[in-house]
């Protein structure tokens, strides 16, 4: 059953347009809540004034709603750019690093480093595509990655004590980036259709070919594949869209066609209902690019289009339209308290973390120090 109707939605969405704009003013606070998340980002070094350098880290933020202020618990170090983080069982979290990747991550619940895992010796050679996704039954993790060789796209079964590989199957594309798991245990795989370099970079991109894709969880069997009318959109971000009854999967897009306007205009979100990918809404309100999405109040998303550096919402009552709920310089990373949005969502942004709410008022914190937060994180136990 859905949360809100209508009208409740289209109330709440303006009135968070109106609140929770960044303007660098002082932002009212319920108190009594506090949000664990493990998260990636990057820190500049150097002294103020010399030639400046950055190093990327890994690690665990407590954002403390009452106390106003955000805590960097630990941090790690790591040799390259992280990208997905994956919630684990008993507090800890796995990272992925960024494409084209070479690493893994194992955290646990205090947020010490237990595993490092380097694909260098793994043969055939592949890299990581930035996300990773628990089984079903939680034995074994699924890494989208690409062959260096050839530039096709595969999913790698590892297992998920060791990460070592056990099995890979094909994604019948190029680019895979995020997967995620439906109702009955098959995985669904957005290839992003890009061919790249060898280090990352975009190229020929008039052969884009990008699709959704839906394997076998246990076999690897391709079980279907669907792809939007307009190649040049990048299918990249996958979410389901918390308890409902109706569950659609929420894929966020990123516009790669040549004429900057065109670019601009593009619609950003895909919705998969179990037979049919399509475009519910045109707005061009994220300027073509949504860098993450989560689950939204209602059964709707919320997607971060930061280029724009907005924060906009989509209901299923309302199709057509996008909601702008924040504005935030470099606004990415999203989550969704108890993965539904009825809870309001959390987005990271250039300054600090914004918390929009359906039914409260806004806040945001300012980060500890000088860091970029990454494109995603991750809400812990």
């Amino acid at each position: 059953m859905r949360t809100m109707n209508k009208r409740m939605f289209l109330r709440a969405a303006a009135t968070g347009l109106g609140a929770a704009t960044w303007l660098g003013h002082a932002w009212a606070v319920d108190a009594g809540h506090t949000h664990r998340l493990g998260a990636a980002w990057r820190r500049p070094t150097g002294a103020p004034g010399s030639p400046t350098s950055a190093q990327d880290f890994i690690g665990v933020l407590q954002l403390d709603w009452d106390a106003r202020r955000v805590d960097v618990v630990v941090e790690h170090p790591v040799p390259t750019r992280a990208h997905g983080l994956l919630a684990e069982p008993g507090g800890g979290f796995l990272v992925v690093a960024a494409r084209p990747g070479t690493w893994l991550r194992r955290l646990d619940g205090q947020g010490r480093v237990v595993t490092h895992h380097t694909l260098a010796n793994e043969r055939p050679a592949r890299t990581l595509d930035g996300h990773a996704m628990a089984s079903a039954d939680g034995q074994w993790l699924y890494t989208p990655e690409t062959d260096q060789r050839s530039g096709e796209g595969w999913v790698s079964v590892r297992d998920i004590r060791t990460l070592q590989p056990v099995a890979q199957w094909p994604t019948h594309g190029r680019d895979p980036h995020q997967c995620v798991l439906d109702a009955s245990g098959a995985l669904l795989v957005a290839n992003g259709g890009i061919r790249r370099t060898s280090d990352g970079k975009k190229r020929d991109l008039d052969q884009m070919d990008s699709s959704l894709v839906r394997l076998d969880g246990q076999t690897g069997e391709r079980l279907g594949q669907w792809r939007l009318d307009d190649p040049r959109l990048s299918l990249r971000h996958l979410v389901w869209n918390g308890d409902t009854a109706n569950p659609l999967l929420g894929v966020a897009l990123q516009a790669e066609h040549d004429e900057p306007l065109r670019r601009a205009a593009a619609p950003v979100l895909a919705v998969w209902n179990g037979d049919r990918l399509h475009l519910p809404t045109h707005q061009p309100l994220a300027q073509g690019y949504a860098g993450d999405i989560a689950p939204g109040p209602g059964g709707g998303f919320a997607l971060s289009g930061q280029r724009a550096g907005k924060g906009v919402l989509w209901h299923p009552d309302a199709p057509e339209q996008l909601f702008p709920v924040a504005e935030l310089q470099e606004v990415c990373a999203l989550a969704s308290p108890q993965g539904t949005g009825r809870d309001g969502v959390l987005l990271g942004g250039h300054r600090g973390v914004a918390r929009w709410h359906p039914r409260q008022p806004p806040a945001m914190l300012p980060w500890p120090s000088a860091m970029v937060p990454d494109n995603h994180w991750v809400l812990l136990s």
